[in-house]
């Protein structure tokens, strides 16, 4: 396994590198201050169009999909670095280069399961950023670590499909740009375990569909990501031909799409943790305590070191699954997806947290971009599976080769 750059990703680290640095950073305090002016909660701050914009001029578009009809077409490790770089700045670098969940992973379905008209329709405006979308799957009454509880219906009609149920974590719904929602739910309650469930495109106009509210996570609107909306759908109609690749598809659908999303989001998550632990280490070089500086206390000292090793471990084992997705595929790399999905939002959370404890109550701040990235990375240890779940099927597949 080589881990090193090739030329176009050495070329693509650097640009970005540069734009993170000239632009993006100095744009953090600007989204703070646009966030907090806004008559709109979930309104998307000016800043992220500007970004947007000169992104785009700089070649930094769309660099998650691999399909190079659609996207930039890089390979997981070679995208793996640069989608590190923008975990560094959560809330405006993934968007700013139209690399933000869930827009990735809902073009990802249209691009491998979507028909021809459902790629001109909703395909083409998201690839080139013109609106948003949000994914449909958690609902509030059945556990949703297993996707085949969903009780969501899509029941057929003659020539349209007739949806009733309720969701909520609909992640990017609240955002004033989205224009699609991919919903999933049951076609076929009587067919086998997982030949249930069907995925479908609604357009988030269509009558019957009621935003009850945007849920918080741990106090914060999380506009800059979309925002995640409770949505009750009543006798929601569309045509039969939104229906995504056919009925009974949708948990495979849905095992394909989370498959790059888990790795992404621990790409960016290794790019939180280093941040913070940069953070950290100015903290404490700076601030003194009991008569000399923070650094040399010995247990500040444990924090960083720790942070290293944790960091280097939570790397190298995010490029390894990285390297097997390219090689073998989303399947054969099925083993360390779990890892990763186990380790790295742990990793993250712990790093960030030394972090905090070392910036002391300014750490919980809004001063420092600590507090929104622990968050983040605490609800990814049950966002896309709860680690549970992932340990227990890690548990399963390693005993199989016992039996």
């Amino acid at each position: 396994m080589d881990f090193g750059f090739d030329e176009r990703t050495a070329g693509l680290h650097e640009k970005l590198t540069a734009f993170m640095q000239e632009e993006v950073y100095p744009a953090e305090p600007v989204l703070e201050r646009q966030l907090a002016e806004a008559a709109d909660p979930w309104a998307r701050p000016p800043i992220i169009e500007d970004l947007k914009r000169s992104a785009r001029d700089r070649g930094l578009w769309n660099l998650f999909l691999p399909d190079a009809t659609h996207g930039a077409g890089l390979t997981n490790l070679q995208y793996a670095p640069l989608a590190e770089i923008t975990g560094r700045s959560p809330n405006l670098a993934p968007e700013a280069l139209n690399c933000a969940a869930p827009d990735t992973g809902n073009m990802e379905v249209l691009a491998q399961f979507g028909s021809p008209g459902q790629r001109d329709r909703w395909l083409k405006p998201l690839l080139e950023g013109r609106i948003r979308s949000a994914f449909c799957i958690t609902e509030p009454e059945v556990a949703s670590s297993d996707a085949t509880n969903i009780s969501t219906r899509i029941e057929r009609d003659g020539d349209a499909y007739v949806i009733n149920g309720r969701k909520w974590w609909s992640s990017g719904a609240m955002n004033p740009n989205c224009r699609l929602l991919i919903v999933m739910g049951k076609t076929d309650p009587a067919a086998q375990r997982h030949r249930q469930q069907s995925m479908i495109c609604v357009p988030r106009d269509t009558p019957g569909i009621t935003v009850k509210r945007g849920m918080h996570v741990f106090g914060y609107t999380d506009a800059a990501h979309g925002g995640h909306a409770e949505v009750l759908f009543e006798n929601v109609r569309v045509p039969a031909d939104a229906l995504i690749a056919g009925e009974g598809e949708g948990f495979a659908i849905a095992q394909a799409r989370l498959g790059p999303g888990r790795i992404h989001h621990c790409m960016r998550l290794i790019g939180m943790a280093e941040r913070a632990l940069e953070l950290m280490c100015g903290r404490v070089s700076r601030r003194v305590a009991f008569g000399r500086p923070l650094a040399e206390q010995g247990v500040v000292q444990e924090w960083i070191a720790e942070s290293r090793v944790r960091i280097e471990q939570a790397r190298l084992l995010v490029l390894k699954t990285a390297w097997l997705m390219d090689k073998i595929g989303n399947k054969g790399a099925h083993t360390e997806i779990q890892a990763i999905k186990i380790a790295v939002p742990s990793m993250a959370e712990w790093v960030i947290d030394k972090a905090i404890q070392a910036h002391g109550a300014g750490g919980v701040s809004q001063d420092t971009p600590l507090a929104s990235p622990w968050a983040s990375a605490r609800s990814l240890r049950f966002a896309d599976g709860p680690d549970e779940v992932h340990r227990a099927s890690l548990a399963r597949r390693e005993l199989r080769k016992y039996n």
